[in-house]
């Protein structure tokens, strides 16, 4: 795909592989539009020369408003980056509420922007959606049991939807990050991936218009898959 005079969004644009994939649209010549919830990193994207709008997609109302403020603008390039962890552990308590937010910012979200967002895509030449899970997809993490559901419950919708969408102008690409130096994964002691190095890969795999980018180790893990997903899986729950 050309990127150079794309019109693209990045949700959880505004923070960590978000920014770094919107940083390099841009440096490719995208006019690059980022989705957040904070008013500080909102501002800063601004200042960087962003579009910026705040959007809490961990609820339907979030979701629908963004939607709505794109109404009539063209839209080459969505990618659904937003993202959350929460924790659960049997042996501890549990915050179903934060369960329930992480379930739908996750999955649910992708699945109402693409659906919101899918007749002004079809309206372009070519265009492209990425969705963004995680080598957690392919094989789980036992410390991660709700994340790496709805990174696994990623990977099979956009399976489909690539399949459904077969042979129209919209490629449907998966890229799966490995531990990423984030906010998020502050706490994880494992090895991390440089954000601004995800975000390069995951935009030359849009430039390349690959149906799927396994990022940095993720590599690694999906080889080990395709040749013993009992291995795969046994190392990753320890992981």
């Amino acid at each position: 795909m050309e990127i150079r005079g794309k019109a693209a969004l990045v949700t959880g644009g505004t923070d960590g592989i978000g920014i770094e994939i919107a940083r390099h649209l841009k440096a490719g010549g995208a006019s690059v539009i980022v989705a957040g919830r904070d008013p500080v990193r909102l501002e800063a994207a601004r200042s960087e020369g962003f579009e910026a709008i705040a959007a809490d997609l961990s609820d339907i109302a979030g979701c629908d408003a963004l939607v709505a403020a794109l109404e009539g603008r063209p839209l080459d390039i969505l990618v659904n980056n937003a993202g959350m962890g929460a924790d659960y552990d049997v042996n501890a308590p549990i915050d179903l509420g934060e369960v329930d937010r992480c379930i739908f910012l996750n999955l649910n979200a992708p699945i109402r922007l693409i659906t919101g967002l899918l007749a002004t895509l079809r309206a372009r030449p070519e265009a492209m959606i990425v969705n963004v899970t995680s080598g957690l997809a392919i094989a789980p993490r036992a410390a991660s049991p709700v994340y790496c559901a709805t990174k696994a419950g990623l990977r099979s919708f956009t399976m489909a939807l690539r399949a459904q969408l077969a042979g129209t102008g919209i490629n449907v690409m998966e890229a799966l990050p490995p531990v990423v130096e984030t906010r998020m994964t502050a706490g994880n002691m494992h090895k991390k991936m440089p954000a601004p190095e995800c975000g390069r890969q995951i935009v030359a795999a849009i430039a390349a218009g690959r149906n799927q980018a396994n990022i940095g180790l993720t590599g690694v893990l999906n080889a080990v898959y395709n040749v013993s997903p009992p291995l795969a899986r046994r190392i990753m729950l320890r992981f």
